[in-house]
């Protein structure tokens, strides 16, 4: 499920997006900056303040997040099933650990939201379709003048 092409889009990727539903089937998207993948099936997200999320995650546990490089215009999207982990769970210790060693411990996390993954698929940029002579890099040069940044030297 989780191959490395996807835990490198993951690990490149400074925003996911979680996409839940209520139980009048209402969706809500969200976006998180605390997540990670544990193994190749397990994605966790941090909920700092999602209450939306949370709710829609009691009523259906059915999610979908995706995540993108912004420069190539390309990512993924993973579907799944969502567990919560509050902190009265013996495993909410570890599991928030291995949020915490990543990014930082000066949010306060009130839940781990698990998810299996049972499905991914790629996500790229209507151009790679529309026009022959598009790479990643001429996708990246454009981002660049777009969003008017520079690399890093």
């Amino acid at each position: 499920m989780l191959t490395d092409e996807v835990k490198k889009y993951i690990d490149k990727s400074v925003l996911c997006w979680l996409a839940t539903s209520n139980k009048y089937n209402e969706p809500n998207v969200s976006p998180k900056e605390i997540f990670t993948y544990k193994g190749d099936t397990t994605f966790l997200i941090a909920n700092l303040a999602s209450p939306n999320s949370i709710d829609n995650i009691k009523d259906n546990p059915n999610v979908c997040i995706s995540f993108v490089d912004v420069f190539v215009q390309k990512g993924f999207k993973l579907k799944g099933i969502a567990t919560l982990i509050d902190k009265t769970d013996d495993r909410f210790a570890l599991k928030v650990k291995s949020l915490t060693d990543l990014f930082t411990d000066k949010f306060p996390i009130k839940t781990i939201i698990e998810i299996q993954v049972t499905k991914v698929d790629a996500i790229q940029a209507p151009s790679y379709f529309l026009y022959n002579d598009i790479t990643e890099q001429s996708q990246i040069n454009n981002a660049m003048k777009s969003y008017k940044v520079k690399p890093v030297d």
